[in-house]
This record gives C-alpha cells, sequence and structure tokens, in this order.
C-alpha cells in the first residue's frame, strides 16, 4: 500500500535538480505530483514493472536490485537530492531492476502524462532533466560496456583456462610416463649387458634399428581393425622369439613403424637368451621418443595460445593505430573462442583473399568486434552446430570482412534495430544490447560501416575498413 505525506516547497527544492527553481513551480509541481513513503526494505517496485513516474528521492535512499530468480545482486543507488525513474524524453517504459527503500524513505512522483504540462510551465527545469538523463545515459552505457567487457572476459577466461588444461595434461601426463620409463632403463640396460656380454653384439643391434628409432615419420594410417591384427601379428612374432610379454611391447613397436623384417634383422646379431630384453630395451627407448614428441607438441600449444592472447590483446603494443593484418585478428579471435566453438559443434570456414591489403588500425578494438560477430553468431547456430564462414575481399578503397552464419537469421521485425544501444532480443542476464552498438562505434571510429543483411538460414555481417592510402 502507498502511504503518502505533505511536502512542502521548502523540501521539494532540497532536491538537487529543484533546488533553484521559483517558488510559482515548486508550488506547480505540488499540485500535479504526488509524495509518497517508503518504510525500510519496502520494494517500491519490481525489475520489469512499468515505469510511469518521475521519481525524486527527498529523505533517504533507493537500491536498485538486479533480480536473477532467487538471487538479488546491488546495481546501484539513488542518493537524497537525486532523481529517477522516467524522464522527460525518455524511452524507458519497464524498470530494469528492483528498487527498494533504504530507511526511512520519502518521494515526490510525478507521472509521466504530465510532462507536456511542465514543459509549458517550466522549460527550464526540462532541460535540466534532459540533461540528468544524458548523463544517467552515459554512466549506463559506460557500466553496460564494463559489463560487457568482464563478461566476454570471462567466457574467454573459461575457454582459455580448458585450452591450457588439455596441453599441460598432456605434458603432466607424458613427464610421468617419461620418469616411469627413466626407471626401468637400468635395469633393462644391465639385464642386455648381462645376456649379451659382446658389445660388438650390441653396437651391431643398436646399429641395425638405429635408424627406424631416430625417423620422424609416423607410421601409416590404418584402421583400428588393421591396427589391431598388425598388433597381434607382431605379438605372435616376438612371442616365437621367446619375448614373454610380446603383447605389451607389440604397440609402442608399431608406433614407430618397427616391423618383424626390421625387428629379424637386427635381432639375428644377438643371441637368442637377450633378445626379449633388447626388443624390451628397444620398446623403451621408441616410447621415450615419442613421449618428447608430446611434450614438445604440448609445448608449442601452449605457446601458441600465448601467442594468440598477445596478439588478440595487443599486450605487447601501445593502443595507438597501426597498420594491421585482419585476418590475424581473425584468427587469433577464433582461436581464443575455440572452446566455444567446439563446445557447440562449430565449423569455421576461412576464404581470406590472397594479397590482402593491410588496413590502419587498433587491434584490441577490432578484436573486440570480431569477437561480438562471431559470438553473436554462435548464438545463433542450432544446438547441433553450424557453420560460420570469415571472409575478407578487397573492393575499391576498402577491406570488406564478412562474417556469415547459417543459423536462423534475424526477424524483420528485429532487423532494423539490430545496432540500437540496449536493444536485444536475448534472455535477461544474457546480454545488455550494447555489443553490435560497441562493434559499429569502433568500425565508424576506423572511419569504416558495418553492415548486416539476414534471411532463414543466411547471416550476414560485413565490417568496410579503408585503406590508408600511399604517403606521397
Amino acid at each position: 500500500m502507498v502511504e503518502t505525506a505533505t511536502l512542502s516547497p521548502a523540501e521539494l527544492a532540497t532536491v538537487t535538480v529543484f533546488a533553484d527553481l521559483p517558488a510559482e513551480t515548486l508550488e506547480w509541481l505540488l499540485a500535479h505530483g504526488e509524495s509518497r513513503t517508503a518504510a525500510d526494505g519496502e520494494i517500491l517496485f519490481e525489475q520489469g514493472g512499468q515505469a510511469d513516474f518521475m521519481m525524486a528521492v527527498v529523505r533517504g535512499t533507493i537500491q536498485f536490485y538486479a533480480v536473477k530468480g532467487a538471487q538479488r545482486d546491488p546495481v546501484f543507488r539513488v542518493e537524497t537530492g537525486q532523481v529517477t525513474g522516467v524522464l522527460p524524453y525518455s524511452r524507458l517504459r519497464n524498470f530494469g531492476s528492483q528498487g527498494v527503500a533504504v530507511g526511512d524513505t520519502l518521494l515526490y512522483q510525478l507521472h509521466r502524462d504530465q510532462f507536456p504540462a511542465l514543459e509549458q510551465a517550466s522549460p527550464e527545469l526540462i532541460q535540466s532533466l534532459v540533461a540528468v538523463m544524458n548523463d544517467r545515459s552515459r554512466e549506463q552505457v559506460r557500466g553496460q560496456e564494463r559489463d560487457d567487457k568482464l563478461r566476454a572476459l570471462g567466457k574467454l577466461s573459461a575457454g582459455l583456462a580448458h585450452e591450457l588444461n588439455n596441453p599441460a595434461a598432456a605434458i603432466a601426463r607424458a613427464a610421468q610416463a617419461l620418469a616411469e620409463r627413466a626407471a626401468t632403463q637400468p635395469h633393462l640396460l644391465s639385464e642386455l649387458l648381462e645376456l649379451s656380454p659382446n658389445p660388438a653384439h650390441l653396437c651391431a643391434f643398436a646399429a641395425l634399428a638405429a635408424p627406424v628409432a631416430k625417423t620422424d615419420e609416423p607410421a601409416p594410417r590404418r584402421s583400428a581393425l588393421e591396427q589391431s591384427e598388425r598388433e597381434d601379428e607382431l605379438a605372435d612374432w616376438l612371442t616365437a622369439q621367446g619375448v614373454a610379454d610380446g603383447y605389451r611391447l607389440a604397440p609402442g613397436l608399431l608406433e614407430m613403424g618397427l616391423t618383424e623384417k626390421t625387428l629379424a634383422g637386427a635381432a639375428e646379431v644377438l643371441p637368442r637368451a637377450a633378445r626379449p630384453a633388447a626388443f624390451a630395451w628397444l620398446e623403451s627407448q621408441q616410447t621415450t621418443l615419442q613421449l618428447i614428441r608430446d611434450v614438445q607438441e604440448a609445448g608449442s600449444r601452449i605457446s601458441k595460445l600465448v601467442a594468440d592472447v598477445k596478439t588478440y590483446s595487443h599486450m605487447d603494443r601501445d593502443g595507438g593505430f597501426e597498420l594491421l593484418d585482419v585476418t590475424t585478428g581473425l584468427d587469433s579471435t577464433v582461436n581464443m573462442l575455440g572452446f566455444q566453438l567446439r563446445q557447440k559443434n562449430v565449423r569455421i570456414v576461412r576464404d581470406y583473399a590472397p594479397d590482402l591489403p593491410q588496413i590502419r588500425g587498433q587491434v584490441s578494438s577490432l578484436n573486440q568486434v570480431w569477437t561480438n560477430l562471431i559470438d553473436n553468431a554462435v548464438d545463433a547456430l542450432p544446438a547441433q552446430g553450424g557453420e560460420i564462414t570469415l571472409r575478407t575481399r578487397r573492393e575499391g578503397d576498402f577491406v570488406r570482412v564478412f562474417l556469415i552464419d547459417n543459423g536462423s537469421g534475424i526477424p524483420a521485425n528485429v532487423l532494423p534495430h539490430i545496432f540500437e544501444p540496449f536493444y536485444t532480443t536475448k534472455q535477461a542476464g544474457a546480454g545488455s544490447g550494447l555489443g553490435l552498438d560497441i562493434a559499429q562505434r569502433i568500425i565508424k571510429q576506423h572511419d569504416g560501416r558495418l553492415e548486416v543483411h539476414s534471411v532463414p538460414g543466411r547471416t550476414e555481417f560485413c565490417a568496410w575498413l579503408p585503406v590508408p592510402k600511399p604517403l606521397a
């Protein structure tokens, strides 16, 4: 239940925007508006509720909360002497958050239907209220931009952590296996020397096996059935050579391309009793080499990810405009979003024009554009995945960067509003409606333009970026 209280002109004048108004304007406000009191903790309006009143806080505070299910997160406060709610010329129709009174609160309220009459009564107050609205909008845009950047950073951080975890885990597994192999090497070597004490025999065996051991060529690709059959054949041959655990050794020897023919040639120089130890030592050597390659590959992947982060974030350079290759930025953005793309089984098609000229721009800003566009395209694709095409072309004095997805498309009634700030079709909390507005402003800062065309099954964003003119 709304409780009212009588306000005096002096109390109304404590509100900053009303402070210097003439007495007749204050009287007009009191005559056409109403007062409202609220106790500490009382809900003044709900998130999503209709916004019909301008509200001036004469006493107390309004705390705004973003409500998500059972969770309520504080957003901002309106203190004594400030105005909030709907203001003249504002397009606000519904509250974006819940308002709760803090302390004993007294409000002055003016219905939006009174705004035309207020403009006649006091044009100066209307101008002041519009200035307040503009300041509020700028602060809200800055806050939403920060939130969008933090949300994007959260997604990228989660994906990057997953990307780094895979090669890091591979290195850890390979290191553990290498430690186990290293621990068995002295025993295998001791057994081999005991059973084949002739150094000439060992040197001949090593010489016959070494060319295969050092090769970097991968073994021929076989189907799972073919691989199993080959392992069985090699295991049977090893068993015939007196190797008790031939089935354990066969996969590792085959992995490196060692065959019965190669092994037979090498084994002929050794006593039969020494062959099991020799084959075990050789398999251990071969597996050790493969584990080292695994560590090198995983380390290279981590280095590549770090390089992509530096390219994406522009960490090692200043924030000014410079000559850059747009395809490098596109590729680093795709790599940064790799986990998100794989989660939804999205196929990336690169269609880059050869000999594309460089453009002058800010790497980090343009990468934010590519991130927003790719992120929106992923959201538009069905759960089972889809396809995103990255295309670059030169047209006259411009480089055109296309991002095309085969998702559901943008509805015709939405398309005219797609670049409007705060316009979003996403669920509350999933987006602020600023991603495309930010993308468009960044492209405009680069003296370019951003276009969109969409039909069901095909949405195409195209960024036009000017090619710098050569110095005279």
